[in-house]
Order: structure tokens, then C-alpha cells, then sequence
């Protein structure tokens, strides 16, 4: 069986690169990241992940507005995403955008796989 396929997506360069190292060598997945959500549209369509962890504040397109738009389209497929921010996303607003997780930023690179498999259900 093939790796599971996350696509990081933040706007900050440091984080995008911790979450990537950690889920490759952690988590032993395959790992592609954006830097806005207009690419990582482009890339969800492209690539179609496995899961997506998509940062909720970002220049240009922000999250919400990121995943809105892939869950009108219909060539974009039902990706599982988890959002990450520091701010707090009421349980409507998570409900409304089909989340399936949110993790806190800053988060802990050693448990951040393990906390991408726990709400994703998928075994270690």
C-alpha cells in the first residue's frame, strides 16, 4: 500500500516546512504543500490527497474561502480537511465547512501526525 498523501497549505514558510518534515518522517506519509489556497486548489485538483491540513488565515484566498470553493466544484474531490489556527472556529462554522478536525497552531511537530490520524481514523 502506497503512503497516505497530505497536502500542507500556509502561507507561512516555516510552518509549511516543520508540518511537511514531520508528517514525512513521523508520520512516514508523502507530503506536497501550497503557499496560498488559490495553489492549493489547483493542487487538490491535481494530486487529489488523501487529506489536507489548510491554515485558516492566509492572504488572498483564506481557508474557509479555500475550502468553500473546492466543495462547489465539482472536479474537486471530497478531500478530509483539517484546518490549523490559533483563533477558535465555532462548532457552526466547523459544521458548515465539513471539517473534519481542527488542529491549534502553534502545534507540537513530535504529535502532529498522530493528531492527523486520530481525527482522520486512520491507524498508525
Amino acid at each position: 500500500m502506497s503512503p497516505r498523501h497530505v497536502l500542507v497549505v500556509d502561507d507561512d514558510d516555516s510552518i509549511r516546512e516543520v508540518a511537511r518534515m514531520t508528517l514525512e518522517l513521523v508520520g512516514g506519509w508523502q507530503v506536497s504543500v501550497a503557499s496560498s489556497g488559490a495553489e492549493a486548489w489547483q493542487k487538490v485538483r491535481e494530486l487529489r490527497p488523501d487529506a489536507m491540513l489548510l491554515d485558516v488565515m492566509m492572504p488572498g484566498m483564506d481557508g474557509p474561502t479555500t475550502l468553500q470553493r473546492m466543495r462547489e466544484d465539482p472536479d474537486t474531490p471530497d478531500v478530509p480537511v483539517i484546518m490549523m489556527t490559533a483563533k477558535d472556529v465555532p462548532m457552526e462554522q466547523r459544521r458548515e465547512l465539513g471539517l473534519a478536525g481542527l488542529i491549534a497552531k502553534p502545534f507540537d511537530p513530535l504529535t502532529l501526525s498522530d493528531q492527523v490520524s486520530e481525527i482522520l481514523g486512520w491507524s498508525a
